[in-house]
């Protein structure tokens, strides 16, 4: 028979765990209202259920806070056949944003590229998470070092080039969550950054 005590420690070991993991990341979003985010083309972005709901037309959603080089945390569910994506280092735009990165969130959308791919520069054909199942995507961004996680899992492990002059490139700017298609539901949460020196 387990104590109450060895039970005790188990739950504290585990709070612990999850403590250490999280270590000076704070909340990008309040899980009640969109305050801190501006949608893009009349998005469809609502808050349900302390979660960003993506669904509609195309569009994003952009933080008005800026970063350079972070760590970036958040809890995302995807529907059968949805596609979306999260944006760093990008800025505010009406169409499809010109600069930064996009980090693919994609389970089962027909496109080929998966979730935690850096869309267009490294790309992942098998999927790393469930649809209807909340997952875990992590990016740091580290000078021109740029890691992407999936349920812990190293997804993408990029150096940029030194000389890159294109939009989409290593800079600073602020985190977009993407409205791919009407046929699209997905779902964002405990949305989380801490800034690196």
């Amino acid at each position: 028979m387990i104590s109450v005590i060895a039970i005790f420690g188990i739950v504290f070991a585990a709070i612990m765990m999850k403590t250490s993991s999280d270590e000076g990341l704070t909340p990008l979003f309040n899980g009640q209202d969109l305050t801190g985010w501006r949608a893009s083309e009349n998005g469809d972005f609502r808050v349900e259920n302390g979660a960003i709901v993506v669904r509609g037309k195309r569009a994003h959603l952009f933080s008005d806070r800026e970063f350079k080089n972070f760590e970036f945390k958040c809890e995302i569910m995807t529907s059968p056949g949805s596609n979306s994506g999260l944006y760093f280092h990008t800025q505010y735009e009406e169409s499809w944003p010109s600069r930064g990165y996009e980090v693919q969130v994609n389970t089962s959308h027909g496109d080929p590229v998966k979730n935690g791919s850096l869309w267009g520069v490294v790309r992942s054909f098998d999927p790393m998470a469930n649809d209807n199942e909340w997952f875990t995507l992590e990016v740091k961004v580290d000078g021109k070092h740029v890691v992407t996680k999936v349920n812990g899992k190293v997804v993408v492990d990029y150096n940029e080039l030194e000389g890159v002059t294109a939009g989409r490139r290593i800079d600073k700017g602020s985190f977009a969550i993407q409205a791919h298609d009407p046929k699209s539901v997905v779902r964002y949460r405990n949305i989380m950054v801490k800034e690196l020196d």
